[in-house]
C-alpha cells in the first residue's frame, strides 16, 4: 500500500477520487475540497471507541470498533465503488492512524488501487496554512460599492488570467447585505482548505487577481499572513461614476424581498445613523430601492474612502470608466497590462 506526503496526495486527487474515512462530524468541520465522506465510525462510534482506548487500551478498543464498523463493511465497498470508475482511491483519516489503515486494507482486499495521505487530514492542514505564508505575485482589484467587482473578475478569468473569487469561496457578498442570494458560508476551516487548493492550482508567472477585501468576509476571516499581503499588493482601482453604480445596485438587489433588505439596511442602522436609515426602510416599503441604495452609498463610500487612506497612496492605480460594462473594462485592464510589459505608454496610469 502506497503512503504519500500532502502535496502528492493533493496533485493525484485531480485525477483519482479522495475518501475521507473520518466521522460526518469532522468532515463537516473541514475537509479535503472534492472529498466525499465514507465514515469508519459514526459520530457516536468515536465516542464509544475512544473512551474504551482511553481506559482500557488499544486492544479492546480495536475490538469494539470492528464490532461497530464490521457489519457495515459491504456497504463501504458498494460507496467505493459508486465513485471510482477506474478502481484508485485516496483514503485518509485524521492522522494517518488506523481509521485510514483499516480501510484502505478493506479497500485494498477488495481490489482496489489504494494511496493514503501519511500523518493524514492533519498534514493537509499544516500544508493549508503554509500556503499561505508563501509569498504571492498579487493584483489587487478596488472599487467603491457597485462598481462590478466581481463581474470584472469574473471576465478577467474568461480571458484565462489567474482569478482568486473570495467573496465566492466565503459565500458572501463582503457587505451588511452580503448573505443575500448566497449559500450558507462554509467554516473557518473549510474556507482556508478551499483558499488553499485555489492557490496550489494558481501558482504560475501571472500575478493574480483578487478583489480588494477587508479582512472579514462575513464570519470568514483572512489568514493573517495573506492579508498582510493582500494590503501590501499593488491596488487597481475601477472608479465608476455614482448614478452608474446605483443603476447597477438597483437591479443587483432589486431581486430580493422587501423583508431581507430591510434586515441588511438594520446591520447598519447605527452607521448609517438613525436619520438616514429610517428613510433607506421607507425607500424600500414604498419601491423606491434607488433612492435606498443612494442613502446607503453614502456610508459605504465613506468607509471605502477611510479604508483606502489608510493604504500607501503610491500602490493605488485608478482607471475611470463612464459606464460599468465588466467585458470591456476586463479587456481594457489586460490590454493596459500588455502595454506595460511591452514598454508602451498607456494612456492610463497602472502598475
Amino acid at each position: 500500500m502506497q503512503s504519500v506526503s500532502a502535496t502528492e496526495f493533493i496533485s493525484l486527487s485531480a485525477k483519482h477520487p479522495v475518501i475521507d474515512v473520518r466521522t460526518p462530524a469532522e468532515f463537516e468541520h473541514g475537509h479535503i475540497p472534492g472529498a466525499v465522506n465514507i465514515p469508519l465510525f459514526t459520530n457516536e462510534d468515536r465516542v464509544v471507541v475512544g473512551t474504551l482506548y482511553k481506559e482500557h487500551g488499544k486492544k479492546p478498543a480495536m475490538l469494539k470498533g470492528m464490532e461497530l464498523a464490521g457489519p457495515r463493511f459491504a456497504e463501504y465497498i458498494h460507496k467505493a465503488e459508486q465513485i471510482s470508475a477506474e478502481g484508485t482511491l485516496l483514503v485518509h483519516c485524521w492522522r494517518g492512524g488506523m481509521r485510514s489503515a483499516g480501510m484502505a486494507w478493506l479497500f485494498e482486499w477488495y481490489g482496489f488501487k489504494v494511496i493514503t495521505l501519511q500523518k493524514g487530514y492533519k498534514a493537509f492542514r499544516t500544508m493549508v496554512l503554509e500556503t499561505f505564508a508563501k509569498s504571492y505575485n498579487l493584483s489587487m482589484l478596488s472599487g467603491r460599492t457597485g462598481s462590478g467587482k466581481t463581474l470584472i473578475l469574473r471576465e478577467l478569468e474568461k480571458q484565462g488570467k489567474p482569478v482568486l473569487d473570495l467573496e465566492q469561496i466565503a459565500c458572501h457578498k463582503g457587505s451588511a447585505f452580503g448573505t443575500l442570494g448566497e449559500k450558507p458560508q462554509p467554516t473557518q476551516e473549510m474556507f482556508e482548505n478551499e483558499c488553499a487548493i485555489r492557490l496550489l492550482h494558481l501558482q504560475n508567472d501571472e500575478a493574480i487577481w483578487v478583489e480588494d477585501e477587508s479582512q472579514n468576509i462575513g464570519k470568514c476571516v483572512l489568514p493573517n499572513s495573506f492579508w498582510n499581503q493582500m494590503r501590501a499588493a499593488q491596488v487597481l482601482l475601477v472608479d465608476i461614476p455614482v448614478e452608474k453604480r446605483v443603476e447597477y445596485l438597483t437591479t443587483e438587489y432589486g431581486k430580493y424581498s422587501k423583508e431581507d433588505l430591510i434586515v441588511s439596511i438594520e446591520k447598519i442602522r447605527k452607521r448609517l445613523g438613525n436619520q438616514h436609515a429610517k428613510a433607506a426602510i421607507e425607500a424600500i416599503h414604498t419601491g423606491d430601492l434607488k433612492k435606498a441604495c443612494e442613502i446607503s452609498l453614502v456610508y459605504y463610500d465613506k468607509s471605502y474612502n477611510h479604508g483606502a487612506a489608510k493604504r500607501n497612496s503610491s500602490t493605488i492605480h485608478k482607471m475611470s470608466f463612464e459606464e460599468l460594462t465588466p467585458e470591456k473594462i476586463a479587456n481594457e485592464i489586460i490590454a493596459t497590462s500588455l502595454n506595460k510589459k511591452s514598454g508602451t505608454s498607456p494612456h492610463f496610469l497602472l502598475f
